[in-house]
This record gives C-alpha cells, sequence and structure tokens, in this order.
C-alpha cells in the first residue's frame, strides 16, 4: 500500500515523503481501514511514540497522521462491535503506524460508527481536536453553566471546538490568538476575543477556567487569572506556573469511543463544526509537514476521492 512514512530522524519534516509499504496486519481486536481521509499533527515527529513501540524498539519507517475516517476492509481475530463495510472514524494509536495511508490497523476501542450524512473529510478533523477539547474542558476542568473560559489559540482546530462545545453549557468565552483570527474565533461563538500582540492579557480579569493550547509565556500569565477553585488546563507542557488556590492540569488526549459517537452526532445535527482548511491527495502529503497551510483551519489529506 501507499502510505505518507519517515525513516530517518535526523531528516526532520524534510524526510517526509510517500513510500510503498507492506499491508497492515489485523491483530486481536483490530480492524483494518481502508482510510478515506485523513488528519496528522505538524509536531507529531518529535513525539517518542512516532520513533519507537512501547516496548522502545525502533519501529521505523513511521506512518505519520493521528486520525482518520474510512470503512472496515478487515476484522482481526476476535473484533466485534465492527462490520466489514462500515463507515467509522477515530483516532490511531501514538506508538503504531498512522493514518496517512491507504489502510491503516486500529483497535476498536479508538473508533467509532461514523453516520452517513457525515462527509469523510469533516469526520477526520473531528476525534482529536474534539476529543481534547472536551475532555479539557469537562473532564479535567469541569467547566459548568454560567462559568466563564478563556479559550487560547479559540480559531485553531482544538480551540474551535472548545470555544463551541463551551458555549453549549452556558458559558461565556473569552477566546485569544492573532488578530487576524478575530472574525473567525467570533463565528465560532466567542463572546469576546483578545489579540494576544495588541491587547492587555491581564485585562482579561478572572476567569473559572483557562483552557490552553499555546503554551510559554501565554500560560504562565494566565496562571494569575484563574480565580480560586478554578482550572488552568493546558495541552502543551507541564505549567510551571501554579494558579493560586486553583488547580494546573497538563494532559494528553485519550479515546473515548462513546464521546466520538456524541461528537458525530453534534456534528449531524449542526451543533458542531469542523474547522477544515486545506485538503490535499496522499501524493501530496509531504508538504503539509513543510510549508503552512494555504488557508486557516486544520489541513486534511483525503485519500479517496469522492
Amino acid at each position: 500500500m501507499q502510505a505518507i512514512a519517515i525513516g530517518d530522524r535526523a531528516a526532520g519534516a524534510a524526510g517526509v515523503s510517500l513510500m510503498e509499504l507492506p499491508h497492515p496486519h489485523a491483530a486481536e481486536n483490530d480492524v483494518i481501514v481502508k482510510v478515506h481521509a485523513a488528519g496528522f499533527t505538524p509536531g507529531e515527529l518529535d513525539w517518542p511514540g512516532t520513533w519507537s513501540d512501547r516496548a522502545g524498539h525502533d519501529r521505523t519507517p513511521s506512518v505519520l497522521g493521528n486520525e482518520l475516517s474510512g470503512v472496515v476492509a478487515e476484522l482481526g481475530c476476535g473484533t466485534t462491535g465492527f462490520t466489514v463495510g462500515q463507515r467509522v472514524f477515530g483516532m490511531t494509536d501514538w506508538a503504531r503506524n498512522g493514518s496517512l495511508a491507504e489502510y491503516a490497523a486500529m483497535e476498536t476501542r479508538n473508533l467509532a460508527p461514523l453516520p452517513a450524512e457525515i462527509d469523510h473529510t469533516v469526520a477526520a478533523a473531528l476525534p482529536i481536536s474534539g476529543l481534547t477539547a472536551w475532555q479539557g474542558l469537562f473532564d479535567h476542568a469541569r467547566l459548568m453553566p454560567g462559568q466563564t473560559v478563556l479559550i487560547h489559540g479559540a480559531a485553531g482546530a482544538v480551540g474551535s471546538m472548545a470555544v463551541q462545545l463551551a458555549r453549549e453549557v452556558g458559558a461565556t468565552v473569552i477566546g485569544t490568538g492573532r488578530a487576524g483570527d478575530r472574525e473567525r474565533a467570533l463565528g465560532f461563538g466567542a463572546n469576546a476575543y483578545l489579540d494576544l500582540q495588541a491587547d492587555r492579557l491581564e485585562d482579561v480579569g478572572e476567569v473559572d477556567v483557562v483552557f490552553d493550547v499555546i503554551g510559554g509565556e501565554v500560560v504562565e500569565r494566565s496562571a494569575a487569572l484563574v480565580r480560586a477553585g478554578g482550572t488552568l488546563v493546558t495541552i502543551a507542557a507541564p505549567p510551571k506556573a501554579q494558579p493560586s488556590h486553583a488547580r494546573a492540569v497538563f494532559f494528553v488526549v485519550e479515546p473515548d469511543r462513546a464521546m466520538l459517537a456524541k461528537l458525530a452526532q453534534r456534528v449531524r445535527a449542526g451543533r458542531l463544526k469542523t474547522s477544515v482548511g486545506t485538503v490535499l491527495p496522499l501524493a501530496e502529503a509531504p508538504v503539509a509537514f513543510t510549508r503552512r497551510p494555504l488557508v486557516p483551519g486544520k489541513t486534511i489529506i483525503r485519500v479517496v476521492e469522492g
């Protein structure tokens, strides 16, 4: 099969290329998915799981990509809950070959059924962004109706999901980012927007929750904004500054089949929008690791046309 993979860590993004690799094997409780569309995270070249398996063994060449949408092509031994030909979407395991390929082997717990009304390109942008937003806001920060949440990177793939989900439960949302992202963030439902380059972050005042995808100085300064009993949540790195009388949480998104299904229902009902930007064919995927997206939003790789 054809896949976007990398074999030389020292080469960096320049080493990403289209390769011919063996068809994946379905282990027990696996399914083989014929990939229709896939998503990736630019920073995954720096993740340990890209280069070694859970036992620490080298697994290059590594197929890249984290998210996919497609149809079930094969069932592994003992696999139940899915049928061949079924539409599915989900996120791949961090330490196994990924989604930028014609076929991908996945554990069933990482997949959910995909309603017929949702296009594969839309579905491929949903798993990691949607689960990250949900887990950060509700599992870790325990955001409640009537509270105020400050969302850094509110126009991005994860941030835009967080804005919509926070508004859905009745929270007040203050988004942040670059000046050019203001209208996109407000369009996703943010009540107010702060330009991190021109406005003073400290003028926001106290908030119940900070949801951060940027890290660095931004999250360190945000610690002082969390009111007593609140939570600062970040996916960038463990925060160095701790809020006073509040919690700070760093987390990595986990698969959740039930929540994937709930997110898909929201998309089908028009209550949740993914932020799809550039769509490229599989053969052009390597350039996506070396250049900025052509338009705002998440870059999606279309593996099967039509």
